[in-house]
């Protein structure tokens, strides 16, 4: 049977959970198409205040990778927004005049932060926030000024001051109300967070209406309604959103203050569907990521054909963490004449309490400092539970009062939600554990869903495994699973490949019994890269099984284009080399020509088709910018030309590179070779680092220069050159054979320990025996990118048929 075609607008979150949903229920209906005006595949939006705040990078938020979109044959434009909707041809054209049809069609264009009208807002400097650009503009705003004013003294306001302050900028923050977040909190529970984020290090200007941002080019200050200014480098609006609707507007599609949508998530239009934070239901538009879930499984049921609960609107619960501080909301926050209260304060503790009791059930909830009764409570709200016979303990503490985590978890009905985010109860954790044998937080994360998005119901998930899995949750609670395919953990898939002489990736799942037997995008990179380490001989490498980017033998940019990095051995060159790159740069076009951090030259925006072609005309071996092996081996010039060098550092940078290039390793593996103490080649913070002294060389290991700067470790200090051969070869193979894939030296080291790894290497024995399996390994390896060339199936399998987008 012929797909139909299913074309999305937008590529944020609730859209994607709508498609996630829809390949639960019927993967084969669909020919899907996505459109994303941002550069990035999907990410969690959520989390971009802890990016900010630089607990996590860009790429820990991403949901669902490049290789998702692939595995599921969904084609995907990024970078690329939808200019036109043709309701009558059934078709979408976007900014770049592409042209698709479809016979059912998503708008999932989500909202953008509401900017003040007011003279100055389009000056440098003024920010909203609201997606990646806007964190990147604020954190390299923050390398150049220091005064940061954030307007609005919501949620988002408060956790972009605390980014900026984690950035070293001094902060003041604007609200137009008398006290912080009014929507979720009453005057009590505000005061206490004030004073809290006053000892953090925000400073507050209550009560000021902002009427004109003030500067030439670049924003110098804000001045407010009562004539006072404050200065400013660095303007952050906000204060609210605003639904993404513009495309709907130029159609025929219904449009109130968002698009407007009926229980289906269907517009006015037939086969034009709405769904998030663009979508206006019942006259409710909702910001928050729980009922946009909602819809979204409603939708996705209802075009797989099923017959769906409609979607009747979201009773709102609120459970935040603002700069460190737990709160949690629900239902109405000020008394009125009809409402009692139930209030608890702890000032000394910095908790607070209140209920709001109408008619004998709950109509609102205000907790502060402590949440653990939130969903307990929001509970009672949503069923309307009479509490006439409860007691305000009762009410405020669940009855006992008990706090074992344990016993709350015991107490709890399995119809209690857990995560609010995703809608998951209790007794879907619960099934789901004791059914699919899950033994950690991150597999019942990627079965359920639970914790997935704001991550902030982990802690109640860790105590239901514990809680459901009893005296094994001793054992098990420190194993983390390869993925969620499986319950083992690398260590047990090591053991039972070399057990079961397991020999190929899909004979790994099937006989370790996968839940999901293809695997995913974690897992199945992960067991070819063990395949290939533990069978040093005979082992046919598994190219569907690599990440993308080892698949095209090229690094993904973000725009979708490719970036090409020949080898340049130690950063050395010729003439001849120069010429190749220069005149291939010239024959395909490539926008940009750029020396690497490691001493190389890149070619960026190189179209996917021209893969092939660049690399034989270049004939150069590939520098595996984009590979889990040896990237780089930066040198400095050394004794050859330096009058402060000591040893010869681009000949041992040359000889170290040619021996361990194409090795394949559980990440990226960079080095550094500096000729003297001066280190000029930075080899104190690689992966593995060179310094020559007088009559020999030092040799560091597990140093990282990128988010988490970590010094290198002195291992050793050796004499010669066959020593530092010998040394690196057997750390290089030791890391290979223990470390987890895709984890960097630096916090394998720390996990095994340095003085354990300093004794393994310092037996003699043992080192040989490692080279011994290193040598045997290197010898199978062939160039995969001269494969590639040479081989015209690879050719029409990976570079005209991935769902990547390309350059017009």
């Amino acid at each position: 049977m012929e797909k139909k075609k299913l074309v999305m607008i937008g590529n944020g979150m609730a859209g994607i959970r709508t498609i996630e949903e829809l390949l639960k229920v019927a993967p084969d209906q669909y020919e899907i198409t996505i459109f994303g005006k941002e550069p990035h595949p999907n990410y969690n939006r959520i989390q971009l205040s802890t990016v900010l705040q630089g607990d996590t990078t860009i790429n820990d938020i991403i949901m669902n990778d490049w290789a998702w979109y692939e595995e599921n044959q969904i084609q995907l434009f990024t970078n690329e927004s939808i200019e036109k909707i043709d309701s009558n041809n059934k078709q979408v054209v976007s900014a770049k005049g592409r042209v698709v049809n479809y016979d059912d069609l998503i708008i999932a264009t989500g909202s953008r932060s509401f900017i003040l009208p007011i003279p100055g807002a389009d000056k440098k400097g003024v920010v909203g926030f609201r997606d990646i650009a806007n964190c990147e503009e604020m954190i390299n705003t923050a390398k150049d000024y220091k005064k940061a004013v954030v307007i609005g003294g919501g949620l988002l306001g408060l956790e972009a001051a605390r980014g900026l302050l984690n950035l070293g900028m001094t902060v003041d923050v604007v609200h137009l109300m008398p006290h912080l977040m009014e929507r979720q909190l009453d005057a009590v529970a505000a005061k206490m967070l004030k004073t809290e984020l006053e000892q953090q290090g925000m400073n507050f200007l209550m009560e000021k209406k902002t009427t004109e941002i003030i500067g030439q080019d670049r924003v110098t200050g804000l001045r407010f309604s009562d004539g006072s200014e404050v200065e400013a480098d660095l303007v952050v609006m906000a204060i609210g959103i605003t639904p993404n609707v513009q495309v709907a507007k130029e159609s025929d599609i219904y449009i109130n203050r968002a698009i407007v949508v009926n229980d289906y998530m269907e517009t006015n239009v037939k086969h034009v569907y709405a769904v998030g934070e663009c979508a206006e239901h019942r006259e409710i538009t909702y910001g928050l990521v729980a009922p946009l879930y909602e819809q979204g499984k409603v939708l996705a049921e209802h075009l797989a054909g099923k017959q769906p609960k409609p979607y009747e609107g979201t009773i709102l619960g609120t459970q935040l963490k603002v700069s460190g501080v737990d709160l949690f909301s629900a239902g109405e926050i000020y008394e009125d004449e009809t409402t009692k209260s139930i209030i608890v304060q702890n000032e000394y503790d910095g908790v607070y309490k209140k209920v709001l009791i109408r008619d004998q059930v709950l109509a609102g909830i205000v907790l502060y400092g402590d949440t653990k009764d939130g969903n307990r409570l929001f509970k009672m709200l949503t069923n309307k539970e009479d509490v006439s016979g409860m007691t305000s303990v009762n009410i405020l503490h669940g009855g006992c009062g008990a706090v074992d985590a344990s016993s709350d978890v015991a107490s709890m009905p399995d119809s209690e939600l857990v995560c609010g985010c995703n809608g998951v109860t209790k007794g879907t954790i619960v099934t789901a554990i004791k059914e699919q044998g899950l033994s950690s937080v991150e597999q019942v994360s990627s079965c359920t869903n639970a914790g997935r998005s704001c991550g902030r119901c982990k802690p109640m998930v860790a105590d239901i495994l514990a809680y459901t899995l009893g005296d094994q949750f001793d054992q098990t609670k420190q194993k983390t699973a390869l993925c969620g395919c499986t319950s083992l953990s690398r260590d047990e898939v090591v053991e039972e490949i070399k057990a079961k002489g397991l020999q190929s990736v899909k004979e790994v799942m099937n006989v370790l019994e996968w839940k999901n037997e293809e695997g995913c995008s974690k897992c199945r990179p992960a067991v070819n890269y063990y395949l290939g380490m533990i069978h040093v001989d005979d082992y046919h490498d598994a190219r569907d099984s690599r990440l993308v980017n080892e698949k095209m033998h090229a690094n993904i940019q973000k725009d979708g284009t490719y970036s090409v990095v020949p080898r340049m051995y130690g950063g050395v060159t010729t003439a001849e080399d120069l010429k190749k790159i220069a005149e291939v740069a010239e024959k395909y076009d490539v926008p940009l020509v750029k020396l690497t951090g490691g001493q190389r030259i890149g070619l960026f925006g190189v179209k996917k088709q021209d893969l092939p072609s660049m690399w034989e005309d270049l004939g150069m071996p590939s520098g595996y910018a984009y590979g889990k092996t040896l990237r780089t081996v930066k040198t400095c010039v050394g004794a050859t030309f330096c009058r402060f060098g000591t040893q010869d550092s681009m000949g041992l940078g040359i000889e170290l590179e040619k021996k361990f290039e194409r090795l394949d390793t559980p990440h990226k593996v960079k080095m550094g070779v500096s000729a003297c103490p001066r280190n000029c080649a930075e080899a104190g913070i690689k992966d593995l680092g060179f310094v020559g002294i007088d009559g020999g060389w030092e040799i560091y290991v597990a140093g990282n220069g990128g988010v988490d700067l970590r010094a290198a470790d002195l291992l050793c200090t050796v004499k010669t050159k066959e020593e530092v051969m010998d040394i690196s070869g057997a750390f290089i193979q030791y890391y290979r054979e223990t470390a987890n894939y895709l984890e960097r030296t630096a916090p394998w080291i720390e996990r095994l320990g340095f003085e354990h790894i300093k004794q393994i290497l310092e037996d003699e024995m043992k080192r040989n025996e490692l080279n011994e399996r290193l040598d045997k390994t290197l010898k199978r390896y062939n160039e995969p990118w001269q494969e590639a060339i040479e081989n015209k199936e690879i050719q029409d399998k990976y570079y005209t048929t991935i769902s990547i987008p390309e350059m017009n």
